[in-house]
């Protein structure tokens, strides 16, 4: 997976939409026109009244001229109503999220003056039209494939199902909120992946929700989002692996307590497919069988193989699992002898994928082979000046949930 062309740096957008706010018409020096265009009107509307072609992220705001706002409504057919906020005051309501693209929207709004009089204004306005929609076509983690509860190097990782030009806008829409809060960032591999991670791995036993506010916002020329998605998930505690490729031992701690020593056999080298890369792995998948073939040869070719491998667990997308290997139990611990992959024993291994929560780190030391962070779930092996660069809107702390 390759990184497109749009690496380029700015803030992580954790807040609401920005609005664009139209330029103030001559006759109102506060930028809002009136409903209707009279003067005498009690409220004022942007979008003004009849407006067309507004931009599917520009805010709706109702102003009370005078008295207060009792209620506001901006309805928009089959897209259904937009949400907004009134002000403590009850003299200013501002949409929040975007519109829906070559929608009519209907602003209906009640002012009460200070005898007591209500006033209805109403006012339309038409957003510009759409050509396609663009929408998210994963979400990782996800009940499906690594459960709602993940470890503490669990990244968020999302897959757009047409490219995003516009980065900056589908960014700004992206928020993450947690329960303790961190320190993060998006991250742009190409123009249809973009992934988040905290600066240092989740605290154990967190909640994180993920906000794509992604319904009408501009993906690029013509396109827009079709829809919003909201994500759960839990980190659960703290565990991670760490193993030498010289030592020959795989070290097991949770919450910061060693809890295991397993023996492994590493890649034994030779070849460079056959080192164990270096790295900061994720665990990917837990898999009770896997069929296993040897990479680059086929059947009939000298060092051909296919073999089932019981309690394997995936930590790349070259092929490299930590798994139950009986036939090197007698080097594990003292010399590598795999293609790659981690071999333990099989009671090692059973107890290994029990225990262990995809997102999971698994830290793999002393090989000249390099994890790449492209390498499956590689997001670790890049420090946080290098995470950034593939930022559009940089770092921020993530919203505290309630």
């Amino acid at each position: 997976m390759g990184r497109g062309a749009y690496g380029s740096a700015g803030l992580l957008a954790l807040a609401l939409l920005t609005a664009c706010s139209a330029g103030p018409a001559p006759e109102d020096p506060e930028g809002v026109a009136m409903a209707g265009g009279a003067r005498s009107a009690p409220v004022g509307v942007s979008p003004a009244d009849k407006a067309a072609n507004v931009p599917t992220d520009q805010a709706v705001v109702v102003s009370a001229h005078s008295g207060k706002l009792k209620s506001v409504q901006v309805q928009g057919g089959k897209s259904g109503p937009l949400k907004g906020l009134l002000s403590a005051d009850g003299s200013r309501w501002r949409s929040l999220g975007g519109a829906r693209p070559g929608t009519v929207y209907t602003v209906t709004a009640v002012s009460v003056d200070g005898a007591g009089k209500q006033v209805q204004s109403t006012s339309t306005f038409t957003t510009v039209k759409g050509d396609k929609a663009f929408d998210i076509e994963t979400i990782t983690p996800n009940k499906d494939d690594t459960g709602l509860t993940v470890g503490v190097g669990m990244p968020v990782m999302i897959t757009f199902d047409k490219p995003v030009a516009d980065r900056v806008a589908v960014e700004r829409n992206l928020s993450i909120r947690s329960s303790k809060p961190v320190e993060g960032a998006w991250h742009w591999f190409d123009d249809t992946h973009v992934d988040f991670r905290p600066q240092k791995y989740w605290p154990a036993h967190s909640k994180v929700s993920v906000e794509a506010k992604l319904a009408g916002v501009r993906g690029g020329p013509g396109m827009y989002g079709k829809r919003d998605v909201r994500l759960d998930f839990k980190i659960g505690r703290s565990q991670i692996t760490r193993g030498s490729v010289n030592e020959h031992v795989l070290h097991v701690r949770r919450d910061g307590k060693k809890i295991r020593a397993m023996p492994m056999s590493a890649g034994q080298g030779g070849q460079w497919k056959y080192y164990t890369t270096s790295g900061v792995h994720l665990a990917m998948s837990r898999e009770p069988v896997t069929v296993m073939t040897s990479p680059g040869i086929g059947p009939g070719s000298a060092g051909y193989y296919r073999l089932t491998v019981y309690n394997t667990v995936r930590i790349s997308n070259s092929g490299e699992y930590v798994h139950s290997a009986p036939w090197s139990v007698g080097s594990q611990g003292n010399s590598n002898v795999s293609h790659g992959c981690v071999n333990i024993s099989p009671g090692n291994a059973a107890w290994f994928i029990k225990n262990t929560l995809i997102g999971d780190p698994i830290i793999i030391t002393g090989s000249p082979r390099k994890l790449e962070p492209t390498n499956g779930w590689g997001h670790w092996q890049e420090n946080w000046k290098q995470w950034l660069k593939w930022s559009v809107l940089k770092a921020g702390p993530t919203i505290m949930l309630p």
